[in-house]
């Protein structure tokens, strides 16, 4: 079984974040830049204050009447206290539960309080798949009588 910690070993190592002070247009241009759904809000000391994705624009920009220039991004992120995240150790089941119960499609990872990285539906799925490709093959295999007894 997968954990997160393996699930970060396959991903890029960059994490791409922005300042809470930016406008929500420039974060939307770095998602689009990047093709990713979120970015993590990380303030001038190198603290994570939040989360902005795809869908908070979608919530409290556009259904708002606002506009991605004028709104600044900590205006509408997810902060710190109301993300949900996980530890390296958590299993990539207790993710898909956690982003399945909560409607959420990005977690931060936190180990010893440090911010090291971010976890998508993408990459949990992806993960899960793999993992039943794998189970699949080994019972194929075992039925075909590949194992010896």
């Amino acid at each position: 079984m997968k954990n997160v910690r393996d699930v970060l070993k396959d991903k890029t190592k960059e994490v791409w974040s922005i300042l809470p002070y930016a406008s929500v247009y420039d974060a939307l241009k770095l998602m689009g830049e990047k093709q990713i759904g979120a970015l993590m809000v990380i303030d001038d000391h190198g603290k994570v204050v939040g989360i902005i994705s795809e869908r908070d624009y979608a919530r409290k920009v556009i259904l708002k009447g606002k506009t991605s220039k004028e709104t600044k991004v900590e205006e509408i992120m997810t902060p710190a206290s109301e993300m949900y995240g996980v530890k390296p150790d958590n299993s990539v089941e207790d993710c898909m539960v956690l982003m399945t119960g909560k409607h959420v499609r990005h977690l931060p990872v936190f180990e010893n309080n440090q911010f090291t990285g971010v976890v998508s539906i993408g990459d949990v799925v992806k993960s899960i798949i793999w993992e039943q490709g794998a189970l699949i093959e080994q019972l194929s295999n075992y039925i075909a009588g590949k194992y010896p007894s």
